[in-house]
């Protein structure tokens, strides 16, 4: 991870709009990469990145292709490892520079990129 986050990479405020492309990272919540939350390597390696955003998104209930069971969050469950989604907008060069970091953290799990339209894209500048 070389890209430093005040470095040149941060936008404008409503820099991105219209064509752009979502990133999406299936995961199981007990996924881990040196010993932290798969989940929370792959948010703070896109805000190093620079990129647009990043949200995950807790499952209450999933499968995989090699689980044997369905994960669930209901109350007499014992369930440890509920599903994960992990998403990120931003332009498809953007993302697209980023799968490499994705590849390298991610061992088990569904990554999928889709085509996204950005409607409205607002933030605070903290910076001004």
């Amino acid at each position: 991870m070389t890209t430093d986050p005040t470095s040149e990479t941060r936008r404008p405020a409503g820099g991105l709009g219209g064509a752009a492309t979502r990133l999406t990272v299936y995961v199981g919540e007990s996924d881990t990469w040196h010993h932290k939350p798969l989940y929370t390597e792959l948010v703070h390696r896109a805000h190093a990145a620079g990129l647009a955003g990043a949200s995950v998104f807790r499952g209450i209930e999933g499968f995989g292709s090699s689980s044997t069971v369905v994960h669930t969050s209901r109350l007499l469950s014992l369930s440890e490892d509920l599903p994960v989604a992990v998403v990120v907008v931003d332009t498809a060069d953007r993302i697209e520079a980023f799968l490499p970091q994705v590849d390298e953290v991610v061992g088990e799990g569904l990554v999928t990129l889709d085509e996204v339209t950005v409607v409205v894209h607002r933030y605070r500048d903290d910076s001004e």
